[in-house]
């Protein structure tokens, strides 16, 4: 008689990868006006005047300073909406992203 073996059903979940995540950071320049600054801040990152206002000295002290982290697309929008609102003003205010290590 031939022996029969079965083998048990198993589904495999597909191993999905956390996306990269990526800096926002403020870059320092000497003629952005430090509350705009802040108002940019609590505006674009949803930060509180308390927060704002660390990350911005520190940035000015340090010459830059991390923002938040986000996955890449949020991280790229939000430096660019920030910088954007500083060139509506005319003013130099940066905000680039660069991956986390």
């Amino acid at each position: 008689m031939p022996e029969i073996t079965t083998k048990p059903r198993t589904k495999v979940k597909p191993q999905t990868e956390r996306p990269k995540l990526y800096k926002v950071i403020l870059i320092n320049d000497d003629f952005t006006p430090r509350e705009f600054v802040v108002t940019v801040l609590k505006g674009e990152f949803k930060l509180s005047e308390d927060q704002a206002h660390r990350i911005m000295i520190t940035a000015h002290r340090r010459g830059v300073c991390v923002v938040a982290v986000f996955t890449k697309d949020v991280a790229e929008t939000k430096a660019t909406r920030a910088t954007d609102a500083g060139k509506a003003k005319g003013y130099p205010l940066l905000f680039t992203t660069e991956p986390e290590e």
